[in-house]
């Protein structure tokens, strides 16, 4: 079944939208969950609440790329148990480093301003991502999107370990030249 019949399937809202879009794209989600949380039962909760949040989200969205729509519930679900889990307790797993890495780039603090100023970098960002070359750039989003380890890197794109941190290092430091140049003070 092709993303649009699933989508017309929400629409309708028939239910078994849910099973035909948890068939498609659960081990995808699972996956990117798992990545985040560093726990396949975790995993599968938040599976289980994107396909959920899709639901209640299909109407009024309708996603032209259900995949991607798909995975960004599952991203934000899976780091806000994160957060809620850390709060709780200290734990460890392939987020806190990615987050680790990005710090310095990311402002910190919470209102309005800072969601629209959040949109702008994000449309920033993804705008630095299209200078770089294509190996490079979908190494940057499997590190830092869908939270992938350097040996998962690695092992995807035929490279070393070293190669992948040495192009997530230079990457890093060319996104903040880049963000410094487009006025933002880091």
């Amino acid at each position: 079944m092709n993303d649009r019949e699933i989508v017309a399937m929400f629409l309708a809202r028939d239910e078994n939208a849910i099973k035909a879009v948890s068939e498609k794209y659960k081990s995808y989600c699972a996956k990117i969950a798992a990545n985040i949380l560093g726990s396949y039962d975790e995993a599968e909760d938040c599976v289980n609440d994107a396909l959920m949040r899709a639901w209640e989200s299909i109407p009024p969205h309708k996603p032209t790329m259900l995949s991607t729509f798909m995975g960004k519930l599952t991203r934000n679900i899976a780091i806000n148990m994160r957060r809620q889990s850390l709060a709780q307790k200290r734990g460890s797993g392939e987020a806190e480093l990615v987050f680790e890495e990005l710090s310095e780039l990311i402002p910190s603090g919470g209102s309005v301003e800072r969601e629209l100023d959040m949109k702008e970098l994000t449309r920033t960002i993804n705008d630095f991502l299209y200078t770089l070359p294509e190996q490079a750039r979908n190494i940057f989003i499997c590190r830092y999107w869908y939270c992938d380890s350097i040996h998962d890197i690695a092992k995807e794109f035929a490279v070393s370990k070293n190669k992948v941190y040495v192009t997530l290092n230079r990457t890093r430091k060319k996104l903040c030249g880049y963000l410094r140049k487009e006025g933002y003070e880091l």
